[in-house]
């Protein structure tokens, strides 16, 4: 593998709940074409696809997305498979002790939509170049609102191509949050990161020892088959989950952040996936046999029967086979709660 290039490492899993019933445990939302006609994984690979800078992608996924990664991966892609799940940390500490130890990873989420291309692009290759340097960088999304559900960034000193972290914040309270909108120097945390491979595993060793050392025998005792990399089961069953916010940003004395505009979503729930949707004067957004009338800001999606709406606003409806969703806008982030979706 080329050291010199960006290695995108994508990772691909989830149980895809909070989209339900289009999406499910079998077929979690990176695998469908939710916005535009390409799905979130392919859409994901678009970014840099023909970009002279950037290396074939790495996929970390499980075990059960393999069959839908056959069919929307490139066949040149290296993919990591994931004995079990255990969170972000040791996904991305995979790709990093397999990877050489100079490459530079630009970890991406699989699922989340990036309406402006070219701004992402810039700013992944602006935080390659702090990652050279041994930064543990964090793309910051530009917000465009008092946003309660995501984790912060505070902007600190300005460096060149980016900024110090002053620190992360949890998901504030909505005061909280309008403050931070406010005062203008904070950034979501969109979940996108560099890091050198080398530099990150010095880091998850000084931080999380423990995970480091599974994640380095998991690797050694791994094999390949094709395209697919299978760690060492037995030595990856012992690594205990944690994000990577946990594990490392949170404790490097070396962490940046990259400030990024690029139209993003992390298509959380269907009120998200409704705003990433273009729509009609009225803000309403339909696929399938629909009419609407009298309606504002409402989503309706049908695979099949005819659904009709009069009167409503903020109101979403989604019929998926034999399961039908009606949730207002704000009851949208409980579908997760549902049975249902619990258990599909």
């Amino acid at each position: 593998m080329n050291t010199a290039l960006i290695h995108p490492v994508i990772l691909c899993g989830g149980s895809g709940t909070r989209l339900w019933p289009r999406s499910r445990k079998a077929k979690p939302k990176p695998f469908l074409p939710l916005v535009g006609e390409r799905t979130l994984l392919e859409a994901t690979l678009d970014r840099w696809h023909g970009s002279s800078d950037f290396a074939e992608p790495v996929i970390v996924a499980g075990q059960g997305h393999l069959c839908h990664l056959a069919e929307q991966a490139p066949a040149e892609a290296t993919v990591i498979v994931e004995p079990a799940a255990k969170n972000t940390a040791p996904a991305i500490a995979l790709a990093a002790a397999l990877l050489p130890a100079d490459a530079i990873l630009l970890v991406c989420p699989s699922d989340h939509h990036i309406a402006d291309i070219a701004s992402f692009t810039a700013a992944a290759r602006a935080a390659a170049r702090l990652a050279g340097d041994d930064w543990m960088v964090a793309l910051g999304i530009a917000p465009d609102r008092a946003e309660t559900g995501y984790g912060y960034i505070r902007l600190g000193e300005a460096m060149e191509g980016g900024h110090k972290v002053d620190r992360f914040v949890e998901k504030p309270d909505r005061e909280t949050a309008e403050r931070f909108l406010t005062e203008g120097n904070y950034a979501w945390n969109g979940g996108i990161f560099a890091f050198r491979a080398g530099a990150f595993m010095d880091e998850l060793e000084q931080h999380r020892p423990a995970m480091a050392e599974a994640v380095r025998r998991a690797v050694a005792g791994g094999r390949y088959q094709g395209q697919e990399f299978h760690p060492a089961a037995d030595a990856f069953a012992g690594v205990d989950g944690e994000s990577v916010d946990y594990a490392v940003m949170e404790n490097t004395a070396r962490a940046a952040v990259v400030p990024a505009d690029m139209g993003w979503s992390d298509i959380g729930n269907w009120e998200a996936l409704r705003d990433a949707r273009p729509s009609d004067d009225a803000g309403n957004r339909v696929h399938g046999p629909v009419e609407l009338v009298e309606c504002r800001n409402v989503l309706v999606e049908t695979d099949g029967p005819r659904v009709s709406v009069i009167g409503l606003e903020g109101i979403i409806v989604v019929v998926d086979g034999d399961e039908v969703l009606v949730t207002s806008a704000a009851g949208a982030q409980l579908v997760g709660k549902l049975t249902g979706a619990a258990n599909q």
